[in-house]
């Protein structure tokens, strides 16, 4: 068993959700045991449960975490170019993905029907949204729609990346341009010819 230390509860938590970050990755969601989880973090079960009173708890916390994680790495700037702002951001997502797959297809087969999971995953979607909206400027009636366009859009990139990752039929070239052009395309369609363009728009 790994050597107990004392921390402080902000440093135990994270070193606890550390662990289950690493073990919900290598393993598929049903693989994972909490009993596991205490060993490898060095703790005892009923201090982990004190933490994390469910797997689910532990594994919305590990996956809150890395959602947090990549809003950090995909901020949208004004006056870049915004195709190359989205292939950037979609980059990051697909490294996560890859390297957590069996933490991203519980997410969104696993726990498809769970609430809180569900919510982390709506908490992002909306907050990349609004980013590229204000990106935009838009205002008015466009803003409602640019909005609308882009929760379809973001929510077919997400299923668009997790059956890529369940059936790589394509590379993963191909998927980063599909993405990319649905947005440009849905955006384009919105500001239509002699229309107000996304600032940073190509």
């Amino acid at each position: 068993m790994t050597t107990r230390q004392r921390l402080d509860p902000a440093e135990r938590r994270g070193r606890l959700l550390d662990v289950g970050a690493r073990m919900f990755a290598a393993r598929p969601y049903d693989d994972v045991r909490m009993e596991d989880v205490a060993e490898r973090a060095g703790v005892s079960r009923a201090l982990l449960y004190r933490y994390f009173p469910s797997k689910r708890d532990l594994f919305a916390g590990v996956y809150r975490q890395a959602a947090d994680r990549l809003l950090e790495r995909t901020r949208i700037e004004r006056g870049v170019p915004l195709e190359r702002q989205l292939a950037a951001g979609l980059d990051a997502h697909i490294d996560y993905f890859v390297a957590h797959r069996n933490t991203v297809l519980a997410a969104n087969r696993t726990l498809a029907g769970d609430p809180v999971i569900q919510a982390v995953i709506a908490d992002e979607l909306s907050e990349l949204r609004s980013r590229l909206l204000d990106a935009g400027e838009f205002d008015g009636a466009a803003r409602e729609l640019v909005s609308a366009a882009l929760t379809s859009w973001l929510v077919f990139v997400r299923t668009l990346c997790v059956d890529w990752l369940t059936h790589p039929a394509y590379s993963r070239a191909q998927l980063r341009a599909v993405c990319v052009g649905a947005c440009l395309g849905a955006l384009g369609a919105v500001t239509g010819p002699g229309g107000d363009a996304p600032a940073g728009a190509p």
